[in-house]
């Protein structure tokens, strides 16, 4: 099984509810994973591809 961490607070996610897998909105090379906790604190994220930060 493939071990899947969230983009901000690296704690692994698999099977976690709530959870948004998506591309990176600026490069669309690399995917960001999601907490529903993450995203409800809209904690800050970085694409380790080409540096795009969100939650804007």
């Amino acid at each position: 099984m493939e071990k899947i961490l969230d983009s901000a607070s690296r704690k692994r996610i698999t099977n976690t509810v709530g959870t948004a897998r998506f591309k990176c909105p600026a490069c669309g090379k690399h995917e960001i994973v999601r907490t529903r906790h993450m995203r409800q604190i809209a904690a800050k994220y970085a694409c380790p591809g080409c540096g795009f930060e969100g939650p804007n």
